[in-house]
């Protein structure tokens, strides 16, 4: 760099500061409004980052390596048809096997549920073997099915465990607490057979399916559904062994069971995600969103900053600068600027993200529904510093356009 360049370069940056400082109500009002440019990206991409990854994190909560279904199900689908029959059976099938470790069946239903026969709501319920630590019991402790109904001719058409878990807000909504009473049907018309008692609070796969979710043995829900004796299930998953590899698994399970679609986690995720082409775009469309919406704050803030500079522009103009000077004395202001309010905005990124994420836990059952990953702080600084710089230097040359003696005169 010659010493011409550095003498310039000093000079705009000298300038810049001074009319930062001449003006401290618009800096402040202006490094604001870039944190504010700042938060909408960030905010808005973390929300379509939480959007796309949702389902995912889904199936890794779940904590298995393969997943068996008749045809794709869509998980916030919970109507009334399980395509998978002998559910048990197959399960100990696969459980037999030396590349598996343990094999359970998971049925989902809609269900009628509530402590008064006369006031029922309908709610998605999930149907598994067991409870486990992963549930996060906010009260209680879960069900487990005993193991002497599987060692039965064929499964119950009646209730055997007679439990249910509920979510903290079905629970709110039932004003029901552990070790109370709740009927539970498939229709407004059976439930009232049906009484189960409350074993646990816990939204554990509420945050899957997105909706206020209830938790039954497989064998009771089946047995209220009336499909004990087909033995319905929605999914078949399997754990692999340490020493085995889990697409060679699959792979092998696939062959073996023809008449089943057979994935790994991963592969079922990609298929949800496929199925549920809407859910994509608007995980996009909201990163789209974002970077647009920041962009177009940023220009319109840079242009005012520079009309407002007219008259100053007018004065340095009139003392012979050019306007590649006056141009670059409105881009260090913006970089100065951009700096500021991007780190400001930035700063406030996740406590705002957190407070986001307890409203949506609360409105629609999703745990971290904002997500903000390194990529999108990135995004949102790329988009003070470097847009907000660039726009400026625009803003600033074309400011200069006008900057006349005339400005000075009136």
């Amino acid at each position: 760099m010659t010493l011409g360049v550095l003498v310039r370069t000093r000079a705009v940056v000298g300038v810049a500061a001074a009319q930062l400082r001449r003006s401290p109500g618009r800096t402040a009002l202006a490094v604001f409004a870039v944190a504010l440019a700042v938060l909408a990206v960030t905010l808005l991409a973390g929300l379509g980052v939480g959007v796309v990854e949702t389902g995912e994190d889904g199936l890794d909560n779940a904590d298995r390596d393969i997943w068996i279904s008749s045809e794709p199900i869509d998980p916030a689908a919970t109507g009334t048809e399980n395509p998978i029959v002998g559910a048990h059976a197959t399960s100990a099938e696969l459980a037999g096997r030396d590349d598996v470790t343990a094999a359970s069946p998971i049925g989902l239903q809609d269900v009628y549920v509530g402590t008064d026969p006369d006031a029922l709501e309908r709610r998605p319920a999930v149907g598994v073997q067991q409870t486990h630590d992963g549930f996060d019991f906010q009260d209680g402790e879960g069900f487990e099915t005993p193991d002497e109904v599987y060692e039965t001719d064929g499964l119950h058409n009646q209730p055997t465990t007679d439990e249910i878990v509920l979510d903290p807000r079905v629970a709110e909504n039932l004003d029901a607490a552990v070790g109370d009473t709740l009927y539970v049907g498939t229709s407004r018309q059976t439930a009232p057979e049906y009484e189960f008692t409350v074993a646990g609070i816990s939204d554990y796969y509420s945050q899957y399916l997105g909706s206020e979710t209830v938790t039954m043995p497989l064998v009771d829900l089946q047995a209220v559904a009336g499909t004990a004796g087909t033995d319905r299930a929605t999914f078949l998953t399997a754990d692999v062994a340490d020493d085995a590899d889990r697409e060679t698994v699959a792979a092998d399970l696939d062959a073996s069971y023809p008449e089943y679609d057979v994935r790994s986690s991963d592969e079922q995720v990609a298929a949800m995600i496929g199925d549920q082409p809407l859910v994509v775009a608007s995980g996009a469309t909201l990163v789209g969103l974002a970077v647009l919406g920041g962009v177009v704050l940023t220009v319109n803030l840079f242009a005012l900053v520079a009309a407002q500079q007219r008259e100053q522009l007018a004065a340095l103009r009139a003392l012979g600068l050019s306007r590649w000077f006056l141009a670059g004395t409105i881009g260090a202001q913006g970089l100065v600027i951009g700096l500021l309010g991007g780190l400001a905005g930035l700063a406030a990124t996740p406590v705002l993200a957190t407070g986001l994420n307890r409203i949506g836990t609360e409105v629609v059952s999703f745990d971290d529904l904002v997500r903000t990953p390194s990529g999108v702080y990135v995004v949102g600084l790329a988009v003070a510093l470097v847009v907000g710089t660039l726009v400026a230097l625009l803003a600033g040359w074309r400011a200069s356009r006008y900057a006349r003696i005339s400005h000075l005169e009136e």
